[in-house]
This record gives C-alpha cells, sequence and structure tokens, in this order.
C-alpha cells in the first residue's frame, strides 16, 4: 500500500493551486483569443515550479516504492481500484499515465483544440434555427424558407428529425469506432465533413439538397464528442478530469452565444454568407486541431488487446454482434443506468428552453426582440461558460477531499452531487424566468441565474460516466451518452404538439406557452436531480477490468 508523505502533500497543494490559475485564465482566452500567449506566459514559472518539487522528490519517491511513479500520489483510491489491473499490465502503461502531470499541455494541445471543433459542432447544426422567418415581410436574402422554398412543416422535420434520427443512430457507431480508430483522424475528418455539408447547405437550391445536407451534418457531427472525453479521461490526471471535462463542455455555450448572433450575421451578409461563416470557422478548427492535438500514442486496437480480426468485424455484416457486448459492459451497472436517465431527462429540459425559449421571450418582449438576441448571447457564453468550469472545479475538489477521507471508498460518485444541486436549483429560477407579468429585466435576471446553476452538470457527469466504466467502451459509453440527447430531441416536438392542440379557441397565447414551459421544464429538471441523486449513492462499481475478466 502507499502511503504519502510530505513531499506528495506539497505537490497536491501545488496542483490545486495551479488548477484554479488554469480555470480563470481559460475563461479569459474565451473572450480573447492572444490571452493564450498570456496563459503560457503566466504559466512558466509553474511549470519550472513543478519540476522542481518532482527532481527533489524522486529519489524518495523510489526509495519508498520504486515500481511506483509519483503520479500515484494524486489518484482518488476509488480511481486506484478503477485502474489497478491496467497499471499491473506492463510499466508502458504507467509511463502514458505520468504524461499526465506535464505542466498544461492537456490544456493547450487537448482540450483547446477540441473545444474549438465542439463550438464548430453546436454551431454548424444550430444556426438554421436563427436563418429562417416565416413572417409575411420576409425577405429571400434573409430568410432561406423564403429563398429555397420551404413550409412551417417542413422546418419542423429539416429542423429535428431529419437530423437527430440519423445522428442518434450513428452517435452508438461513432462511439464503438472512437474505441478502435485513430481519435485524431477522427475528429478532423468529421469536422470537415460538417463543415463541407455547411458549404452545401449555403449553395442549396431546393428543399432536397438541404436535407442531404442536414443529414450529412448530422452524420458527421456523431462523431466529435464521443472521440472528444474519451481523449481526456486518457489524457488529463484524475484529480482535473472533471474541470477538463467542463472546460471543453462551456463550448456549447459559446456556440449557442454565435448561433444567437448568427442573427446579425444574417441581417448585414444574408443566410448563405452566414452560413459560409459558419464553415469557414469550422475549417479553421480543423486546421488548428491537425497542428494542436497530439496523435494517438498507440493504436487503440493494440492499446485494447483487439485482434485484427475483430477490427475487421467493424466493418463486416456481424457488426452489431461486436458491438452489442460492449453496450451491455457499459449499461452493466446501476451507477450507469440511472445517469443515462438522468441524462436523458437533463437534455430535455435543455433542449426544450432551446427551442421554445426564443420564442416565448419574443412574443412576451416584442419591443425588446434586439435586446434580447443579445441578452440571450451574454447569458449562454458567460453565465453557461462560468457554470461549467466552477462545476468542474467543485466536483474535483470533492473527489479529492473524499479520497483523503478515511473509509470513503467511492470517491468518484461525489461529482454526481454537483449536477443534483444544479438541476435542483435550475428548477425554481427557470420557473420564475417564464412567469408572465415579469419585467424585461426581472425575466433576464432570472434567465441568467438559470443557466449560471444548470450548466454545472456536464463536466461532472460526464468524468463520472467515463471514470465508472472500462478502457475499452469509453467511446461506446459517449455514444451512448449522445443517443439520450439524441432522444431528448423529441421533448420538444411533443410540447409543440400539445401546445398547439390546447391552443384551438383561445387567444392566450403567452399565458398557455408560460404554463407549458413552466411546468415541463421544471419537472424535468427534478427528475433528472433524482436519478443523478440515485447514480451517486449507487454501490461502487467493480473495477472494468476485473469485471472482463469474470465474464
Amino acid at each position: 500500500e502507499w502511503k504519502p508523505h510530505e513531499g506528495n502533500w506539497e505537490m497536491i497543494h501545488f496542483h490545486r493551486q495551479r488548477t484554479a490559475t488554469i480555470a480563470f485564465l481559460f475563461v479569459l482566452a474565451i473572450s480573447n483569443a492572444s490571452s493564450l500567449s498570456l496563459i503560457s506566459n503566466i504559466l512558466d514559472p509553474l511549470r519550472v515550479a513543478q519540476k522542481n518539487i518532482v527532481h527533489s522528490r524522486h529519489h524518495q519517491a523510489c526509495s519508498i516504492e520504486p515500481q511506483h511513479h509519483y503520479h500515484r500520489a494524486f489518484r482518488p483510491q476509488s480511481s486506484q481500484a478503477l485502474y489497478a489491473a491496467a497499471d499491473n499490465k506492463d510499466n508502458d502503461d504507467d509511463n502514458s499515465m505520468v504524461k499526465k502531470n506535464n505542466g498544461i499541455s492537456w490544456l493547450l494541445t487537448l482540450v483547446l483544440p477540441l473545444w474549438l471543433v465542439y463550438i464548430s459542432n453546436q454551431w454548424s447544426r444550430s444556426s438554421i434555427y436563427y436563418l429562417v422567418d416565416f413572417s409575411p415581410t420576409a425577405a429571400s436574402f434573409n430568410a432561406m424558407n423564403v429563398d429555397v422554398g420551404f413550409s412551417q412543416a417542413q422546418y419542423g422535420l429539416l429542423a429535428s428529425v431529419a437530423f437527430t434520427s440519423l445522428f442518434a443512430i450513428a452517435s452508438l457507431g461513432a462511439g464503438v469506432a472512437s474505441d478502435r480508430v485513430n481519435r485524431k483522424t477522427l475528429t478532423i475528418a468529421s469536422t470537415l465533413t460538417w463543415s463541407a455539408a455547411t458549404i452545401g447547405t449555403a449553395l442549396s437550391q431546393s428543399y432536397m439538397q438541404v436535407v442531404i445536407c442536414r443529414v450529412i451534418m448530422g452524420l458527421a457531427c456523431a462523431f466529435s464528442t464521443p472521440a472528444a472525453y474519451p481523449l481526456i479521461r486518457e489524457r488529463v490526471d484524475p484529480e482535473r478530469a472533471a474541470l477538463a471535462s467542463s472546460l471543453y463542455g462551456t463550448g456549447l455555450a459559446v456556440a449557442s452565444a454565435l448561433a444567437s448572433l448568427s442573427i446579425l450575421l444574417d441581417t448585414q451578409l444574408g443566410w448563405r454568407n452566414a452560413y459560409n461563416v459558419v464553415a469557414a470557422y469550422g475549417l479553421v478548427a480543423a486546421v488548428l486541431t491537425a497542428l494542436l492535438l497530439k496523435d494517438d500514442p498507440k493504436e487503440p486496437s493494440s492499446s485494447l488487446d483487439r485482434s485484427n480480426d475483430k477490427s475487421d468485424a467493424l466493418v463486416s455484416s456481424n457488426f452489431m454482434n461486436e458491438v452489442w457486448p460492449d453496450v451491455k459492459e457499459v449499461v452493466s451497472t446501476k451507477r450507469v443506468q440511472w445517469i443515462l436517465v438522468g441524462s436523458l431527462f437533463r437534455f430535455a429540459s435543455g433542449l426544450t428552453i432551446g427551442v421554445w425559449s426564443g420564442t416565448f421571450f419574443r412574443m412576451a418582449f416584442a419591443s425588446h426582440e434586439a435586446e434580447y438576441a443579445v441578452a440571450q448571447a451574454a447569458i449562454s457564453a458567460i453565465g453557461a461558460s462560468c457554470s461549467g468550469v466552477i462545476g468542474g472545479l467543485i466536483a474535483d475538489s470533492l473527489v479529492a477531499k473524499a479520497s483523503k477521507t478515511p473509509g470513503v471508498e467511492d470517491a468518484i460518485g461525489r461529482r454526481l452531487w454537483v449536477a443534483v444541486a444544479g438541476s435542483i436549483l435550475a428548477a425554481p429560477t427557470w420557473y420564475f424566468a417564464v412567469q408572465n407579468g415579469n419585467s424585461f429585466e426581472t425575466a433576464m435576471i432570472w434567465l441568467g441565474l438559470e443557466y449560471l446553476v444548470a450548466e454545472c452538470w456536464f463536466g461532472p457527469t460526464i468524468s463520472t460516466l467515463q471514470s465508472t466504466v472500462g478502457p475499452k467502451t469509453g467511446g461506446t459509453a459517449q455514444g451512448i451518452f449522445a443517443l439520450t440527447g439524441a432522444l431528448a430531441n423529441f421533448a420538444p416536438s411533443i410540447l409543440g404538439i400539445v401546445y398547439s392542440q390546447t391552443l384551438q379557441g383561445t387567444d392566450e397565447l403567452g399565458a398557455m406557452l408560460s404554463d407549458f414551459l413552466g411546468i415541463a421544464v421544471s419537472s424535468s429538471y427534478i427528475i433528472s436531480a433524482v436519478c443523478f441523486a440515485l447514480a451517486a449513492q449507487s454501490a461502487t462499481p467493480t473495477a472494468p477490468h476485473d469485471a472482463m475478466k469474470k465474464a
């Protein structure tokens, strides 16, 4: 058994201080790309300090337990159980884990390029919501529905079913593929593909051409996050896993803000050129990813001891026979099951807000449409990003504290209490945000508070999921997680059907929508909180490697 000594606690204290510094500087970089050079300059002394600490303690650490490396000091007790079999496999695994502690390389050469790609992913898929206009005065220059020629019903199919159904089907396959192929190549290829589909949309002259481009985009977008989160799990120290996942997750908030501001691009450049701007950003993100993101250190097939026959089966008619065992392994624990159910309801809340909040607030505050667009962009970029970063920091601190508490066997599960708290607090803040009779300022304050407390769930949930499943199925787990998000896309559609049927014979449009949004979204938040709490309290999962040996 390894036991802490003075030098290890010195290193732990050092890492905590540096993590707080990284979080602050990363948020700064979100608003100013030139801040990346400032990050490097400020953290150079930290790199030197870390090297000095490691060098001064090296011989002492080796004398205590020569076969172990200093990085074991930062593992929570539960993580030691999860990684025990992998550590005993050979010394190469230990060497790869040591790389997790090399300065801030995980931030600049891992999280940053994946974050840029994630922004492109979300911006490309959601920009369509702001480039249509079904008002009688809409012009073809600014409204793609007028220029291309499609109705509200066709738009509904285009925005939801055409994208979501194929995205859902592809998500699981994307997760399995990320466990077997080079994930850097997969990320770059998918980014180039959805960027090309975005350009194709800008060039489309008919509704069917737009549908085809939307289908291709959905297929490509499915391959992004299943490759990203396993990379983060493997290359970031467990002490900072939730923070890294949360930083990556802020890409969704930034993309939501950019999508809202696409209205300004539409007004100035037209919908076709707005799409070209979105595509251009995607191409730049792909190039930067090629330059910054480190390649997989070894082929996943060899690191996972996959035989050539199994790799060939991936493209054979027995594909599902190869996939299904991985799926069963992922969902075999109660914790993963409750995480997936809770994520389904949490996604349903967020997607319903995304689809219907704009309609409600423009209806409720028709004279503040421009102010609402700017306020929504600011709330999405600042409130949601801060929520994600703070949530990751709190989650990691809970794990660090629990790992040093005698008798605590499951430190990893503590992260999920951040998601529980976020969903509980989000329910009332959202309910008050959509109440009739609010002034515009009051509604935006409540909306800002809702984003600030709600978006802390993503990083802790993902890092807990990835820590729970086996190393061979991280991509599959992420694909299933993405599948829950795809299924949750039907929640806004169901609300729309119920809303339209209830409106027959009444003129209370705003009041009806306020009630539906307040009750439906808040209830979904509460259900997700209950599911995350049950996941946090689930029994400590058996170490993945041991489970596979028993099987």
